[in-house]
């Protein structure tokens, strides 16, 4: 679902967030981090099998928001930088991007598939990556929906101003 439409025209000064959820946690994550984006700016949110070349020509920052599962980001935001890759190499080249990772117990194993895809487009990290891990364990714990607690939700939410906030002053 897209909540926001743009153009095709020029890069807007806007930040583009990109998620992927299985059990909600990475959605409530991409949320919050939107509903803080739009304090200081213009955002759009994205769902991974959404996202297209075009939606990112005309944004200036990203943020990629996705579980880990088996060591590994989930397979449609895998699909959408599969899709997206090529099209867009050597076309968004500085732009900044942060990521949030929702993780049982790791969420370094996405992490870095996201950096080696962002080093590829030569991408800047602007900020450092948001991991929430869960502790979910078993497959019950790890199927089934996850609720946030206040303080996790806020650090999401900050992520959203200080990417947009740092668009609109020109930092990135």
């Amino acid at each position: 679902m897209q909540i926001a439409l743009i153009g095709q025209g020029a890069v807007e000064a806007m930040l583009l967030i990109i998620w992927h959820s299985r059990t909600g946690t990475a959605e409530a994550m991409a949320r919050a981090a939107y509903q803080g984006a739009l304090i200081e700016g213009p955002c759009v949110l994205t769902r991974a099998e959404d996202a297209t070349v075009a939606h990112l020509l005309n944004a200036s920052a990203y943020l990629f928001c996705c579980p880990e599962n088996l060591a590994g980001m989930t397979g449609l935001m895998k699909e959408f930088f599969d899709r997206t890759y090529y099209p867009l190499l050597g076309r968004i080249e500085g732009r900044a991007y942060a990521t949030m990772i929702a993780a049982g117990t790791d969420g370094t194993g996405a992490q870095r598939q996201i950096d080696r895809i962002a080093t590829g487009w030569r991408l800047r990290r602007v900020a450092e990556p948001l991991i929430v891990q869960t502790g979910a364990q078993t497959p019950a714990d790890m199927l089934a929906h996850k609720n946030l607690s206040d303080e996790t939700l806020r650090m999401c939410c900050d992520m959203g101003p200080a990417l947009t906030g740092g668009i609109g002053l020109g930092v990135f």
